[in-house]
């Protein structure tokens, strides 16, 4: 019986040896098995990235852009405002000078008479 625990202690070294063998060899299959689909992976992972990049870079031009339009629609709207109270001035302006016209009594042809009090107006 002294050979026993030699012989069990072979038998258990033996085991181990094969499992770390097979655990060994399935890992080197697996590797086989799976690295194109890793490489293809890792390439895909690559382009997604570049044209994340390049949907990045084109959102911020275009916000810029719109950034800009909104300036100038801005700039627009300011420049209407001032013509619009410029006009309403204007009009203002050729009322009272319509009414004054219109207050002008003056006795002779009508024709003449408003043309004598058109170029009165007009500084003629």
């Amino acid at each position: 019986m002294q050979n026993f625990p030699w012989k069990a202690a072979g038998l258990v070294l033996a085991a181990l040896l094969l499992v770390a063998v097979g655990a060994g060899l399935g890992v080197w299959l697996a590797a086989e098995h799976y690295r194109p689909q890793l490489d293809q992976a890792a390439q895909d992972l690559a382009s997604c990235r570049a044209a994340r990049g390049n949907l990045e870079a084109l959102v911020g031009q275009q916000n810029a852009a719109i950034a800009g339009l909104a300036d100038q629609a801005e700039q627009r709207q300011a420049k209407a405002a001032q013509a619009v109270a410029d006009a309403q001035q204007q009009a203002g302006q050729h009322f009272a000078a319509a009414q004054r016209l219109q207050l002008e009594r003056a006795e002779g042809d009508p024709a003449q008479v408003a043309a004598d009090i058109i170029d009165k107006e007009l500084g003629l």
